[in-house]
């Protein structure tokens, strides 16, 4: 029944548009907040508001603490974590933090392809221009747009479902109640029966390399240059890095990435991660690998840096106008008060919960980015959902196992369940199937048929056990087979349910296909 629950969760209402919140409504929510609640959440993101709303809707008097004054978290608002350089006054700003990168970025990935493709494109289908060029205000102004509005949306289904919105920074003065500085200069005393901890992550910092948003810049800055950088250099070869680097090389950026490990994307699957790299570096990407940053010189007008083999050696210098740091994330939790109240943390930094989302404190919870799992928006939104089923006295369910990732570039890159060195490592008997996009009409038919999707199945029963796809909207490929593998399905199945002509979908049927038999069309 979990299962079936979770299959019927819809985000769709998640951007409807709703009324703001006027000053005397939010005075009325903020007077309200000091009496007691059954569910307080610390953080607006994707996390935070998704626990609320299913809160309030499971009939839970429901108030939600968010410092910004913006719902939505990274994702959507401003990127990521911004300088540690006044970390007591922005600590609750990083509550919101997870929705807006992912928002702000994919509208920048999308008219930064619009223009690749019209430069590059457009021509060969008899598409011609006399003149383009780029108005970078104005695709920043798009941004800050569909930003707003996603924002406002949010703001809207708090009100629909009778959310307590306070805006302030929150910390914890007992397990029952958090103290808020409001925005509006006053404090207020937040109580509840449970509260739920959704602060998610921060930029993890590398020693020598300060971020100042204008030349060392993270995810916030990059998402917000005020022209393209003639060259940047991105140190971290990981989702966020090679999807920034992606933005402003489609732009003309000239783009290197350092990576200490040997591989870009380690958790990708080999073969994909393979056939990745060389689409990148076709698009001009250069890669260092097996590189650190030792030093960092930004007193000229752009940036050096110097870097070295990560196992030692020669140095070498690297001159950039920007420099874009996206070495991974870690769990945000300064500051919150938690050693007040005893919460439990790991050597990671992770808040340590149970398999009901509670920390060693009753009552107090914790999900999303500030525990182990994938650090994802949406793994974050199931464990909110979950988590308000488990106070609510039902049961919740969440699969790490079964958490897609999508990497936003293009072609995209999507994924779920293990990668071929996985299933190996298990011992498990296999079989697996391929096939290329560019056996597919209708890739072929939009001249995009790059990339392949790869299907694993245990040899004796055919259960599929992953499924990686590289392909333009990848991301929204891959659903059909998260589904196949909650509901535990085999190759089979797949290959056996009809998919619509001309689609890119037909290329899943034919690697399904191809693992417990042969395809048709290769």
């Amino acid at each position: 029944m979990a299962m079936v629950n979770l299959a019927r969760r819809r985000t769709g209402e998640l951007v409807r548009p709703g009324a703001l919140w006027g000053p005397a409504l939010y005075r009325g929510l903020a007077a309200a907040a000091a009496e007691e609640n059954d569910v307080v959440v610390i953080g607006g993101g994707p996390g935070g508001y998704v626990a609320a709303i299913k809160a309030a809707q499971m009939g839970l008097k429901t108030t939600c603490i968010e410092k910004r004054g913006a719902l939505g978290g990274t994702c959507l608002n401003v990127g990521c974590i911004p300088s540690k350089v006044r970390q007591a006054s922005v600590v609750n700003k990083k509550f919101s933090d997870e929705v807006n990168v992912v928002s702000k970025l994919t509208a920048l990935l999308h008219s930064s392809h619009m223009y690749h493709e019209a430069k590059h494109a457009f021509p060969s289908h008899g598409v011609k221009f006399s003149q383009l060029e780029i108005d970078l205000p104005a695709m920043m102004a798009q941004k800050d747009k569909a930003v707003s509005g996603l924002t406002r949306g949010i703001e809207g289904l708090f009100k629909k479902n009778k959310v307590n919105y306070v805006k302030g920074f929150g910390k914890f003065v007992s397990p029952s109640e958090v103290s808020v500085d409001m925005l509006e200069g006053e404090n207020t005393v937040v109580r509840g029966k449970n509260i739920i901890i959704a602060t998610g992550s921060d930029v993890k910092s590398l020693p020598g390399v300060t971020i100042d948003e204008k030349k060392i810049v993270s995810s916030t800055g990059a998402l917000s240059l005020s022209e393209v950088p003639k060259k940047l250099v991105v140190i971290g070869a990981g989702y966020i890095g090679l999807e920034m680097g992606s933005v402003w090389g489609r732009l003309g950026s000239e783009v290197t990435v350092v990576e200490f490990a040997p591989d870009i994307v380690p958790t990708m699957d080999g073969e994909v991660r393979k056939q990745f790299q060389r689409m990148l570096e076709k698009q001009k990407m250069k890669f260092m690998l097996k590189t650190k940053v030792v030093g960092v010189d930004t007193s000229g007008d752009g940036v050096k840096l110097t870097v070295e083999p990560a196992a030692g050696g020669e140095q070498s210098t690297l001159e950039a106008d920007a420099v874009l740091v996206s070495a991974g994330r870690v769990p945000f939790t300064a500051g919150l008060g938690l050693e007040t109240i005893g919460v439990q943390t790991d050597k990671a930094g992770r808040i340590t919960v149970d398999h009901h989302f509670m920390t060693n404190v009753k009552g107090v919870y914790a999900i999303g980015d500030a525990i182990p799992g994938p650090m994802l928006a949406h793994k974050a939104e199931e464990d909110g959902v979950a988590c308000v089923e488990f106070i609510a006295g039902k049961e919740g369910h969440v699969d790490y196992d079964l958490v897609p990732g999508v990497v936003y570039t293009h072609p995209e890159v999507a994924s779920v369940g293990k990668t071929e060195e996985q299933v190996k490592a298990l011992g498990v008997s296999y079989r697996v199937g391929k096939f290329p996009f560019l056996a597919n009409s209708r890739a072929k038919a939009i001249d995009d048929a790059e990339g392949l999707v790869k299907i694993l199945a245990e040899k004796e029963t055919d259960k599929i056990l992953g499924v990686h796809i590289m392909a333009p909207n990848a991301g929204e490929l891959i659903h059909e087979a998260v589904l196949a593998l909650q509901y535990g399905a085999s190759s089979e199945d797949i290959a056996r349910t009809c998919h619509a002509h001309p689609t890119m979908s037909e290329a899943v049927k034919e690697a399904a296909m191809a693992t417990y038999d042969k395809p048709i069309h290769i």
